[in-house]
């Protein structure tokens, strides 16, 4: 039944845009199980198995200043990261995979960014909504009953319901666009694109560390990021974003689907 939607939807030349945008994004949900449920489920062992750490910590450190101490170790963890990284992934897999699919059925490369974008942007504020919601938990249940941390971890700074919101939305909007980026450059150019991308992206990486080193200018770069905070520095991934999302456009309009 969606197959013959988005054939109608694009194949009908002379419906409004937004219905072929909207097909292209009904498209993306047809399987919810890998968008949806399985980052939750990994997301919720690796919940678990944190849990397990803190009880641990807590029935095993039994001086107050020493529990305190590793308490505010925890702030740090990285456990949440993971379902960022997992839904480039998604984003990276979502245009691989439906993009030859789409075309055989008459999208256009701009009606199926269009609506793979709203898709993604619909996935970074509901995931952002869900998110914002545990931090609020682990807030109220006093780092769910063990001092924990994972949702309320110092890379996500502190606010207002609607500064935890943005903070959250924006970066998983950052690794969903990022996630298209790449897959643009792999459906357009394969391996070979992939290989050439990675390089350059890595002699950058390396030139603006070995610039910042000759430069002297590491105290610097430290200052600006505490300067800003995480919530600041968060804002500033809006301009790889957009750049990210714009050269995603431009790469993906020329790409060729292949089998």
């Amino acid at each position: 039944m969606t197959t013959m939607t988005l054939s109608e939807s694009a194949s009908a030349t002379h419906q409004p845009a937004a219905n072929r945008i909207l097909a292209v994004f009904r498209l993306h949900f047809v399987n919810p199980y890998t968008i949806v449920i399985i980052p939750w489920l990994i997301l919720l062992f690796i919940f678990l198995v944190n849990y397990a750490i803190w009880w641990l910590i807590d029935v095993n450190v039994q001086d107050t200043a020493d529990r305190s101490d590793a308490q505010q170790g925890l702030g740090w963890s990285g456990a949440s990261f993971y379902i960022f990284v997992y839904l480039m992934v998604v984003a990276i897999q979502a245009i691989n995979y439906t993009f030859p699919f789409a075309q055989g059925y008459g999208v256009t490369r701009r009606d199926f960014y269009l609506g793979t974008s709203l898709a993604f942007v619909g996935l970074a504020g509901g995931y952002a909504v869900a998110l914002t919601v545990l931090s609020y938990i682990e807030e109220a249940t006093g780092g769910w009953g063990l001092g924990g941390q994972m949702f309320t971890a110092v890379y996500f700074g502190t606010g207002e319901w609607y500064t935890r919101l943005g903070t959250y939305f924006l970066i998983l909007a950052f690794f969903f666009f990022v996630g298209a980026a790449i897959a643009a450059v792999y459906v357009r150019w394969r391996t070979n694109g992939m290989l050439i991308f990675f390089s350059i992206l890595t002699l950058l990486l390396v030139g603006l560390a070995a610039l910042a080193t000759f430069t002297s200018s590491w105290p610097a770069v430290g200052e600006w990021l505490v300067a800003n905070g995480a919530n600041g520095v968060i804002l500033w991934s809006t301009v790889p974003t957009v750049l990210a999302a714009i050269t995603g456009y431009f790469v993906l309009r020329r790409a060729t689907p292949r089998s």
